[in-house]
């Protein structure tokens, strides 16, 4: 039914939420920082570099997210022929790249101080760097081919043999020997952190996702303008 939306109408709500989520996204990020710089302890073995994982943990978190959103997107789209959700799995991308060379390169600082190298072909670390080309990729896809019904299926291809590494990333811990440590952090059962380090992690993370949903608001009204602009009334 997506596709039967006006781009008037939606933009006139999309267009005031950025300044909202602005907002709720300074005060999430100012209590996540006191928490994860202050008031949340050092860690007996990794002393002060534990904080890394604040912004590496859920950068992770929320790339891979993000790319599992617009993988379910696009082969529901193409399947269905909504075109309002490549528009939105186009305006997601960039925010999922970013946060996954931010997964990548604060990964690295922490590596420094933990395992004395600043990268090593980890099975976790490599699979991250291979998600990051197939962010790469998707985004290049969208501007190379200017014929929305090919870039639709393109994209979409993208993202399927993309998803299959997304598991990979999850459980290659546990899969391998790997010098990343194990998930600290389970749903099914009882977790391993402390919950004076997990209050603050689920607090940044918050603050993640309302940054990834402002940069998603940003883009996708730039592509609803677009739309306004060639005079078409529908997505």
């Amino acid at each position: 039914m997506f596709k039967y939306f006006e781009p008037n109408k939606i933009f006139s709500v999309t267009s005031k939420a950025p300044k909202y989520v602005l907002i709720l996204f300074i005060v999430v990020l100012s209590i996540g920082l006191v928490e994860a710089l202050i008031l949340s302890p050092e860690d007996y073995k990794q002393s002060h570099s534990v904080r890394i994982m604040y912004v590496h943990v859920p950068a992770a978190w929320i790339s891979l997210g993000i790319f599992s959103t617009i993988t379910f997107l696009s082969i529901v789209g193409y399947i269905f022929k909504i075109r309002n959700f490549f528009l939105i799995s186009k305006s997601l991308a960039p925010s999922g790249f970013v946060f996954n060379v931010i997964a990548l390169v604060t990964g690295s600082i922490w590596g420094k101080p933990t395992w004395g190298t600043w990268w090593a072909w980890d099975a976790r670390i490599t699979s991250m760097l291979i998600l990051a080309l197939f962010y790469a990729l998707y985004l290049v896809a969208w501007r190379i081919y200017e014929d929305k019904d090919k870039a639709f299926k393109i994209t979409t291809i993208i993202t399927i043999l993309g998803i299959i590494n997304v598991p990979i990333i999850k459980y290659s811990v546990d899969w391998w020997n790997t010098l990343h440590q194990p998930a600290s952090i389970n749903i099914l059962s009882k977790s391993s952190i402390h919950v004076s380090m997990l209050f603050p992690l689920m607090i940044m993370t918050a603050a993640f996702a309302l940054f990834s949903l402002l940069i998603f608001l940003m883009k996708y009204n730039t592509e609803l303008i677009k739309i306004k602009n060639k005079g078409l009334n529908r997505l």
